[in-house]
């Protein structure tokens, strides 16, 4: 593969989400900015998703972050994030030869059906999971009990798969950033009193048809969300602040009756019915009264 020319980062742009995420952040970027810690030494985000948050304390200055740490149990997200930070020249040209036609969509997303799938370059996998989450419907991400993606052709007119200046953008970025792969425990190790977590966990469903945590195999299930509580507990006793964003089912209010809960209104853009988008509440948990 021919690798591009030598491409120099424009400052004047911004980082931003360089893929669409279920329950992404954008929406409530000011309600989270405005319940900030005033200060704090380091900053973890555990299920970094699509970062909406973490690219928004860089760009705009509001926190000054030294090394922060960025994770998610999700492998193939956390490949393309590493991608970008080590070799977004040579992701910048594999995605420039993935097409959006429904033929080749569907030829790239069978990738996963043969077992040499994680042999393939790191980088290939990357421009997939970028290629797949910009031209599949509604942008998400989703796999089976076989953890293979399974999400269908979107259809789109003229999707922007490639995002050359962006990903220059989060690459400069990430060279200052700590990335894991992992449970959000494995950051215990390392946080310490006066850090701040930012937790956005796969949501506790309001009914039945609203689970969308299946963008892992496994799944994220109520076991997890009562051991995301207590991991909440042991931050707490070590004087670490955290942030959490969870939907407002009745069992979040349960679990963090201790803490302080905000309701705030998120418009929801990923859905299969058109009648399940706009504004909807959420809450923001916090083990602090006070920005």
């Amino acid at each position: 593969m021919e690798k591009p020319k030598k491409l120099m980062f424009n400052k004047a742009v911004t980082a931003s989400p360089f893929v669409k995420w279920v329950g992404g952040k954008r929406q409530l970027l000011d309600d989270l900015i405005h319940r900030l810690p005033k200060t704090f030494t380091n900053y973890f985000e555990p299920f970094i998703g699509g970062g909406a948050l973490f690219w928004h304390l860089h760009d705009a200055e509001v926190a000054k972050i030294h090394r922060p740490c960025i994770g998610d149990f999700n492998e193939e997200l956390i490949n393309a994030y590493r991608v970008i930070k080590e070799e977004p020249l040579a992701l910048i040209a594999c995605l420039g030869q993935f097409v959006n036609t429904k033929e080749f969509y569907y030829e790239v997303r069978a990738w996963d059906r043969c077992a040499s799938y994680m042999q393939r370059p790191a980088v290939q996998r990357a421009a997939r999971f970028i290629y797949l989450n910009k031209t599949g419907f509604n942008g998400l991400y989703r796999v089976n009990k076989n953890n293979q993606h399974n999400v269908p052709f979107g259809r789109y007119k003229n999707p922007k798969i490639l995002d050359q200046e962006n990903i220059l953008a989060c690459s400069a970025i990430l060279q200052y950033t700590d990335i894991y792969q992992g449970d959000f425990e494995s950051i215990l190790s390392r946080v310490a009193r006066g850090d701040f977590v930012y937790l956005d966990p796969p949501y506790i469903p309001l009914n039945a048809t609203s689970n969308f945590t299946n963008y892992t195999s496994g799944g994220f299930d109520m076991g997890m969300q009562q051991r995301l509580k207590e991991f909440c507990d042991t931050l707490t006793e070590r004087g670490v602040k955290f942030m959490l964003s969870n939907s407002s089912a009745p069992l979040v209010y349960e679990l963090y009756s201790n803490y302080h809960i905000d309701k705030v209104f998120a418009g929801r853009t990923i859905n299969a019915n058109a009648t399940g988008r706009g504004k909807v509440v959420e809450l923001i948990v916090r083990n602090y009264t006070s920005a």
